[in-house]
């Protein structure tokens, strides 16, 4: 099964709204607990080891460029 990367949400806007307001009123630290307790939820809920392989992909390539997207801006 490919991964998707649309949005399969019908209010996308609300559930990036969710996932913001279960942060609010953690500590760095808890929020980066709650993070990690949601990847491993939600890689359970998937259950597809090659789908969380891409996602995982995609998410470390878009950190990666974003971090050399900054490092450009900030040569110039």
């Amino acid at each position: 099964m490919p991964l998707s990367t649309s949005s399969n949400f019908a209010k996308p806007d609300d559930a990036f709204r969710a996932i913001v307001e279960a942060h609010r009123g953690l500590s760095d630290e808890q929020s980066a607990d709650l993070d990690a307790a949601l990847v491993l939820i939600l890689a359970n809920h998937i259950g597809d080891l090659d789908v969380l392989c891409q996602a995982l992909a995609l998410a470390k390539r878009r950190i990666t460029d974003a971090s050399q997207q900054q490092q450009q801006q900030q040569q110039q």
